[in-house]
């Protein structure tokens, strides 16, 4: 039986996932938790074999908990669940250690395929996005853009655009902020931006 973690803000989403499972001779949903902190203090009394991650969580977002698990439980896979679009943010998921990325569009089907196949070792991105992998496309001029960006200047942008200050993000991030004001400094130039307010709106437009 795999144990299923489902973290997500949104009561419903955790509800809907255990409903999904509940009768299911494979997938058990262990439990449900709504913020990034809460997954570690789940799993010092919990078994898990994989979790179903929100990026956009309070208290630690979804890539910074991704990075921590991956040190501290590296044994946990973790699959990324998100409304973000994959084509920006499945590559750099992966990067920074996740085994798949769903999209919150994904049928009943998708989500099972994607729990088994990353629970016998493999990696689960949907077919359009392995293709474009495969063959090395840059689809979009959107996604050209971030490509440019490395994980961690993603999630700065992340914590920024959700309106962020420099302390709360060298806070959540663990690091300093005069480190913060360097990524601030970096993302403005990639992105070809003089200000925090357009560096924010950029963010915001990379997300359409």
């Amino acid at each position: 039986m795999i144990k299923l973690l489902v973290v997500d803000n949104h009561p419903i989403i955790r509800k809907g996932l255990d409903l999904l499972f509940v009768t299911s001779p494979q997938i058990q949903v262990v439990g449900g938790v709504s913020n990034g902190e809460a997954i570690f203090d789940f799993l010092k009394s919990n078994s898990v074999d994989i979790i179903i991650c929100e990026i956009d969580l309070p208290k630690l977002n979804g890539i910074t908990a991704l990075r921590r698990l991956k040190r501290d439980h590296p044994s946990v896979k973790v699959i990324m669940f998100s409304s973000q679009p994959e084509k920006i943010y499945a590559l750099n998921t992966l990067k920074a250690g996740a085994s798949g990325y769903l999209t919150k569009t994904s049928d009943i089907f998708t989500i099972k395929e994607a729990i088994m196949k990353v629970y016998d070792g493999g990696v689960y991105l949907s077919n359009e996005m392995a293709q474009q992998m495969a063959l090395g496309r840059r689809v979009t001029r959107t996604g050209t853009h971030f490509k440019k960006l490395s994980t961690r200047e993603i999630e700065v942008l992340k914590l920024l655009s959700s309106g962020k200050k420099n302390k709360e993000i060298a806070e959540e991030l663990d690091i300093n902020e005069k480190t913060v004001s360097t990524y601030k400094a970096r993302l403005m130039k990639k992105l070809n931006v003089t200000n925090i307010v357009d560096l924010i709106s950029r963010a915001k437009l990379l997300e359409l």
